[in-house]
Parts: structure tokens; sequence; C-alpha cells
């Protein structure tokens, strides 16, 4: 039976890989996601034939699968596009809480074991990855969940304390010398002072961040996540935990060092981007004034040009246009307008935000382009239309040495001939940077809420 067991986990391991790799496309996404599932249920079902597993825990395996499958499916069925980033961040913060209470159970085991150390009871390899384990997993469970807050606005604190990077400094040093102590000892009480701990410097490490580097954050906790899973793997003897957490590890820190990449800045920069900086210059003042002109007015600048780009952000998801904007690209089609979706990296409040809405409202893969593929067709192109984007399209990021943005690689809008900017209203973007692209000669401002502003448009579309 145990052979059995193992061989059913290495099974649903080769379905996580696959299933990973799928996601990796939107044209195959969904059928990763099946994939993915179908080995969860694998490893699932070959739990209850572990040997480890006894019959006086099969009722609360079965009750905790019934209860966490109804809220997961009752809960995914709710969420609304827009609050899709938080509820990955709360997922994504269950599962390292998931890690760090296998861990807490297995050190506690340890300490209680009559072997006068826990280092002792569980192997000097097994603890010290238990601890490491237990760490990661609490820090990414709650800075998770301060992820959560921020994306949701319930918590709008950029500090808890000042100089609060020198109390990250002290959290993990007490972390660290609790975990020594642990390791040495065979009380549960210093066990309870580590989590506690662990926990804290999760929370003082993701206070600080701000609002618009969420997406990397919840990157790389999400990396930290696969980590945490992947050690209990380890200590627990589970194959399929040591494989799919190591691959979820890896894939999450790699797309968490291209989305860093995709902001010119280092990890480090992000996480602890107020620890001995220096001063930044001051930044320039926009010239000139914004022009606005009406949806109509927007219509027929598109619908007479021969090539529209279109640039999706938060702002479209909040409006829930996605379905509306189609309509109007298939309108302007018809009127033989050669139209494509431009996306940024660190568009929306997680990785792959627009690409998910526009494939929900049906919008062909063909037609969507990284900011790598289409950046150089902006100079070609008649018509540039921002829908919700603001800080990716801001011409500060390579000309103000003074903006906090500086450096960042945008979408070079501002190279079109002419840029529609659908906008709620004149206030400043996400990061609080003054959007320059606002005041630019080719530049006009259509304000309202974007639901309402592309429905004129499709109306004035069907009229041409």
């Amino acid at each position: 039976m145990s052979v059995v067991v193992q061989l059913s986990y290495f099974v649903a391991s080769i379905l996580f890989i696959f299933g990973l790799k799928a996601m990796s496309s939107p044209v195959t996404a969904r059928k990763g996601v099946m994939w993915a599932g179908v080995g969860m249920v694998v490893a699932t079902v070959a739990t209850f034939a572990h040997p480890s597993v006894g019959m006086e825990n099969i009722s609360l395996i079965l009750i905790a699968i019934v209860l966490g499958g109804a809220f997961a499916w009752y809960t995914a069925l709710k969420v609304q596009m827009t609050e899709m980033p938080q509820m990955v961040a709360v997922y994504n913060g269950l599962g390292g809480g998931s890690a760090g209470a296998i861990a807490a159970v297995s050190l506690l085991q340890g300490a209680r074991a009559d072997e006068g150390s826990v280092a002792a009871a569980m192997g000097s390899d097994a603890a010290a990855l238990g601890l490491l384990g237990a760490v990661i997993g609490s820090v990414a469970f709650s800075g998770s969940m301060i992820a959560w807050a921020k994306l949701d606005d319930r918590l709008k604190k950029s500090t808890l304390v000042e100089n609060h990077q020198w109390w990250n400094v002290a959290l993990a040093a007490a972390t660290l010398l609790l975990a020594i102590w642990v390791f040495n000892t065979g009380s549960g009480f210093p066990i309870l002072l580590f989590f506690i701990a662990a926990l804290a410097l999760g929370i003082f490490i993701t206070v600080p961040i701000g609002g618009a580097d969420m997406p990397v954050v919840i990157s790389l906790f999400n990396a930290l996540t696969g980590l945490a899973v992947g050690f209990k793997g380890y200590v627990l003897g589970n194959l399929a935990l040591i494989i799919a957490g190591t691959v979820v590890g890896a894939a999450g820190m790699l797309l968490t060092l291209l989305m860093a990449k995709a902001m010119n800045r280092s990890l480090m920069n992000i996480l602890f981007s107020g620890f001995g900086a220096a001063p930044a210059a001051a930044e320039s003042e926009a010239e000139g004034e914004m022009k606005e002109v009406g949806p109509a007015d927007g219509a027929y600048m598109m619908g007479y040009a021969d090539r529209v780009i279109i640039v999706p952000g938060y702002g479209l998801a909040v409006a829930q246009a996605q379905h509306k904007l189609w309509e109007m690209v298939e309108l302007l089609q018809k009127h033989d307008v050669d139209v494509k979706f431009a996306i940024h990296p660190v568009a929306g409040r997680m990785p792959g935000h627009m690409n998910v809405l526009l494939a929900e409202a049906g919008v062909p893969y063909d037609m969507i382009y990284d900011m790598d593929e289409i950046n150089e067709e902006f100079e070609d192109t008649d018509v540039v239309l921002i829908i919700g984007a603001n800080d990716v399209v801001n011409p500060a990021a390579r000309e103000d040495e003074g903006s906090a943005i500086y450096g960042m690689p945008i979408l070079n809008v501002d190279y079109a001939d002419q840029v529609l900017v659908v906008k709620r209203g004149r206030g400043a973007g996400f990061s609080g940077v003054e959007n320059k692209l606002f005041f630019r000669d080719n530049t006009r401002m259509v304000f309202g809420d974007a639901q309402k502003v592309v429905s004129e448009m499709v109306q004035t579309v069907k009229g041409m």
C-alpha cells in the first residue's frame, strides 16, 4: 500500500507540473487548471491510504474537505473580477498558513518526545527544514493577509511605527534566536514565541510596501508558500509536497523577478525601499492643461483611424466595461480598423490581471500583446485608447529623474499620433504620481465611468 501511495503522489506531481506549464499560456490556462485540479484530487485520495493516517483522523479530514471545498466553491462563484487579486492573496496566505500549521504540529510533537530536544527527536536536518518552513509559511500567511487588506482598501497605513525597517531587523533577529532556542529545547513555550515573532515579521515587512507594488508582493508570497510546502514535504516524507512545493516556489520566484524587472527595480528595493535611502530629487511639475473631449469625439477619432491600440488598466476592471469594449472593437474592425491590445506586465492588481479580464470578454489571444512585443508600434499608430491605466503609461518614468517611478519601463503611448484617455477623475494614479501624459498636446481626456463612456462610443460607432 505504501508503494501505491507514493506512486499516486508521483502521478499527482506530474499533473501539477503539466498543469503549471499549461497555465503559462492563456490558450491552455483553463486546461492547466483542470490538470492541476485532478492532481490535487489524486493526492488527496491517496492520503486516505497513507500508513500515517489513522482511522480516527478520517472523519476530521472529510469534514475539512467538505468545509474548505464548499467555502472555496462559493467564494469563487461570487467573487467579482475587481476582487480577484484579494482572493488570490487570501488563498495564497492560507497555503502559507497551512504549511506553518503543519510545521507547528511537527515541532510540538518533537518537543513532547522524550529525546531532550526537537533536533534530537526529529533529526537535525528535519528540524532545521521544519523551522525554515515554519518561518516562510508564517511570513507568507501574515504578509498575504496584509496584502489583502491593502488591496481591499481596509488598510491604508504605510507604517506601524517609526523606523519600521529597524523593527524588521529586530524581528528577524528575534525570530532567528527563537528558532535556535526551539531547535535545542524540548519545551513548547519557545515554539509559541517563535511563531508570534514570525507572524509579526510578515506584518512588519508588508505594511510599508505601497499598493502599486502589491502584484510583486503577492507573487513573492506565492513563491514563499511553495517553498514552505516543499520543506514540509521533506519533513513528512511526502513526495507530492516536495515536488509541487519546489515547482511552485521556483515558478513564483521567477515571476516575481520578472515583474520587478518590468518595474526596473530590484526585489530588495521593493521590500526595503525606505531603508537607508537617500532623499529623492524633486519631481517636476506637469506643464500644460488637460484637454477634454466627449465620448462621441473619441469614437469618431477611432472610427476613421487605420490603426488603434487599446491599453487596459485596473479602471477597466472596476467599471466592468470589458464586454462593451470588445463590442466596440468588433464594430471598429467592421470599419477596417486594425485594433490591438497592449498589456504592461504589472497592469492591474495581480500578475495577468488584464489578460484574464480580456479573455473573460472573449478577446482573441492573438490580439493581445505584451509590452516588449508592441512598444515599437506606437510610433505608427493613429490612436491609442487608454482605459483605466495610469502609471504604466506615464512618460515621467522616462523623462523625470525626480519621479517616484523613474526608470520603470512603460508603454510608449505618447509616441502615437493621438491619445485618448478614459478616466473617472483628474486624480493621480495608484502610485500617487501625477501623469504628465494627460497634459500632452496629442492627448485628449474623456472623463467618466468607463462602462458609460464606452457604451456611448459603441452607439456612435454604430451610427457611422
